[in-house]
């Protein structure tokens, strides 16, 4: 309908109303291009695009069998199609639309209610080719009466039948053939409608034109385009959750976790005195790990094989109820007493002695303790 339109339009209204020789040049040139047009239109209707194997058997009329995925992974599988029952080749895919396999497929035009493929890919892109081609002159045709209209109305004047005209109110119409009176307004009414619908239509054939060509370019189909885009796009969307999943939680990629770091001395130590207790009963920091055990070493043992510490200060001995005594010391150090049971036993006592500053009373920092053994 618009391309009938836009011929009608052209041909019987604005091209004749051309300067000589222009209307004669406009002529042959649009009018080349309209025809070129619907001749690779219907070619590209009319050509089955179907592969050679579905040609030669030719039997449209029976219904296609309904695709079942139970039984097939896909439609065409090792180059063998489920329901045209035929061999296909590499570049072969099944049509929904069409339902039928086209030999290098590149897309289903639905302009064309036909698939495009190998056998008529050029006819589809001659005829998007003359139609951009043809309407493009045309919009410069109505560009150019729209103007003179304003401009220089006698040069838009020329044919035969104005001579017989008074006045510049008075057009015609389908020149020189069936002249139709009308008016002015009437004429710039519908330069404004076609030139409108010119317009757009060239903004989405110039669209098609310059994308097909871009395939041409690179190599590929319409088809392959389009699988690698959606490709593309999941590959985004997951890279695109992965970040969001990062942002949203930083401390579970940047934090490893309690990291447990043992006290491992190898010096023969008792389980008694290797082991320091806080009064709150907590375990003992692991940051006291390597530097304790290597000053440790260094202690004087008493008679039990123990290694009490001692800091070389002034003697200070502090009884903690329910433990036993420590006493620190410049020369000797005190060992905890133990009693004597009833039945002859030795039995420790049940709390182990805390670690106490050399001159105070209260419980030593373990910090302030990692740096005096550092130092």
């Amino acid at each position: 309908m618009m391309y009938s339109f836009m011929a009608i339009v052209g041909f019987g209204v604005f091209i004749p109303l051309l300067p000589s020789p222009w209307n004669y040049i406009a002529y042959g040139v649009i009018g080349s291009a309209f025809v070129l047009h619907l001749l690779t239109h219907l070619g590209a209707v009319t050509v089955d695009p179907a592969d050679y194997n579905v040609r030669v058997r030719k039997d449209y009329s029976s219904p296609m069998p309904v695709f079942d995925k139970k039984k097939q992974p896909h439609v065409i599988h090792n180059q063998h199609c489920y329901l045209c029952e035929v061999d296909v080749g590499s570049k072969v895919k099944h049509c929904s639309s069409c339902n039928k396999c086209i030999s290098d497929f590149d897309h289903h035009c639905k302009w064309l209610n036909n698939c495009v493929g190998g056998r008529n890919y050029w006819l589809f892109f001659m005829a998007v080719f003359s139609a951009v081609f043809g309407v493009l002159l045309l919009s410069v045709v109505i560009l150019f009466f729209f103007i003179q209209h304003f401009v220089n109305p006698s040069s838009l004047r020329t044919a035969a039948a104005f001579q017989s005209v008074k006045g510049n109110g008075t057009w015609f119409a389908f020149l020189p053939l069936a002249p139709v009176q009308t008016s002015s307004t009437s004429l710039l009414v519908l330069a404004f409608i076609t030139i409108i619908i010119t317009l757009s239509s060239l903004l989405m054939l110039c669209h098609l034109l310059v994308f097909h060509i871009y395939l041409l370019c690179k190599g590929i189909s319409t088809y392959e385009y389009v699988v690698k885009q959606r490709q593309s796009q999941n590959s985004r969307d997951q890279g695109g959750g992965a970040t969001q999943s990062t942002q949203a939680n930083p401390a579970a990629e940047q934090s490893p976790g309690p990291v447990d770091m043992p006290i491992d001395c190898d010096a023969p130590l008792s389980s008694r005195s290797s082991i320091f207790k806080y009064q709150s009963r907590g375990q003992t920091s692991s940051r006291l790990s390597g530097t304790i055990c290597s000053e440790m070493e260094h202690f004087p043992q008493t008679a039990d094989g123990e290694n009490p510490p001692n800091y070389g200060s002034k003697s200070s001995a502090q009884i903690i109820p329910g433990e036993a005594p420590v006493s620190w010391g410049s020369s000797r150090v005190e060992t905890p007493q133990v009693q004597q049971s009833s039945t002859g036993q030795h039995s420790e006592a049940e709390e182990r002695p805390d670690v106490q500053r050399p001159l105070g009373t209260s419980i030593v920092d373990t910090t302030a303790v990692h740096q005096q053994l550092i130092h």
